[in-house]
């Protein structure tokens, strides 16, 4: 039942992670910068914000004793991160819902489950990480080469959306108007790439905050809160990464809020802010809206993972739904509607062997619960 409850949270994180972009397209005569710090500000300050003061008690409590460098460390992470989330935009700007979220998280769904396992088997690296298995653990064990496998698929789904991209490129050649208005398939692939491993930094910032999330459940449990759950290892509160989301959307917000203030300068775009020759109330509605749905990914996201934990499944659980769900917009959109059938067959069979590398890893999950020590 833990681990079904899991999958619907994860779900509908992935749901609003892959959805959230989507409000933007409906803000006019707004230049990127405007619209990008407006729904930031909803994203990595309100909301976790409110998230964090109504479900976690003595919250300014828990942030005054951690330690320093846990409060320090997470908070990198999400400077990190933020370069991460910053590239995303330009990402999908160029390459568009489908092909880009496919490619960008697919890149960050490998990155975010291998990458503190294979820095765990680099000396002198292994003992500034969070504990958790290493790559070694992953090859010589039964559970962890099915996880690898799984990885494996995965690549082969970006290599494939990749593949895709290319035949979009050809087939739109000088021909781009609408919602391809704007498609660049080099500059494009760049970025994604850029953003793809920065942004698996949120799910190492997880980690990095651990204790703080830690504390949390022992507070709530002390003071009966509800929303505990007990298993065979403790108990577990449905609420308590919100404190580490609150610090980690901190980064977030310094790398995001500084690169936007330098385009607002650069291209004296601040007026925007206040132009009533602009829908001003239309803008700022939806752009809360996608801001605010933004951080409902990483909300629900962390309910599931006190269900089933911050490992390989977890993770690439929810970058599959994300994909799945920002494709089916992609679709919504007719990103794909000026290209050979080729393409759209490649771009189909891309999300299937993404969402194939899902089905791989979970029964790995499921077979193995040990592995929930990979994150």
């Amino acid at each position: 039942m833990q681990a079904l409850l899991g999958i619907i949270f994860h779900s509908l994180g992935g749901m609003a992670s892959g959805s959230w972009y989507m409000p933007y397209n409906w803000v006019n005569k707004w230049r990127w910068e405007i619209y990008w710090i407006t729904g930031g500000i909803f994203s990595w300050l309100i909301m976790p914000y409110l998230a964090v003061v109504l479900t976690i008690p003595d919250w300014q409590w828990i942030l005054q004793s951690a330690e320093g460098s846990v409060i320090r460390n997470t908070y990198i992470m999400g400077l990190l991160w933020g370069i991460g989330g910053l590239t995303y935009g330009l990402a999908i700007r160029y390459l568009g819902m489908s092909l880009g979220n496919s490619v960008l998280l697919g890149i960050t769904s490998v990155v975010g489950s291998l990458g503190l396992p294979i820095l765990r088997n680099i000396p002198g690296v292994a003992d500034l990480l969070p504990s958790g298995l290493s790559f070694s653990d992953l090859f010589y064990s039964t559970g962890g080469r099915i996880v690898l496998l799984g990885i494996v698929i995965l690549v082969v789904g970006i290599i494939l959306s990749g593949r895709a991209g290319i035949i979009k490129d050809r087939d739109l050649a000088g021909n781009k108007e609408g919602v391809n208005e704007e498609f660049k398939l080099a500059k494009g692939l760049i970025i994604a790439v850029i953003s793809g491993v920065l942004s698996a930094f949120f799910s190492f910032g997880i980690d990095t905050g651990k204790e703080m999330a830690e504390v949390a459940r022992s507070m709530a449990v002390e003071q009966n809160y509800s929303f505990i759950t007990e298993n065979g290892n403790g108990f577990k509160y449905l609420f308590e990464n919100n404190i580490i989301f609150f610090v980690i959307l901190w980064g977030g917000l310094t790398t995001n809020f500084l690169w936007s203030l330098a385009l607002i300068l650069k291209n004296k775009t601040g007026g925007d802010f206040v132009d009533k020759k602009t829908p001003l109330l239309r803008n700022y509605l939806f752009c809360a809206l996608a801001g605010s749905t933004w951080f409902l990914q990483f909300f629900f996201y962390g309910m599931g993972e006190t269900k089933i934990g911050n490992g390989a499944s977890s993770w690439t659980l929810h970058m599959a739904t994300i994909i799945l769900t920002a494709n089916l917009w992609g679709f919504y959109r007719k990103e794909w509607r000026s290209v050979s059938r080729k393409a759209f067959n490649m771009i189909l069979v891309g999300i299937g062997t993404i969402l194939l590398s899902v089905i791989v890893i979970g029964i790995a999950k499921w077979l193995y619960p040990e592995l929930n020590a990979l994150g």
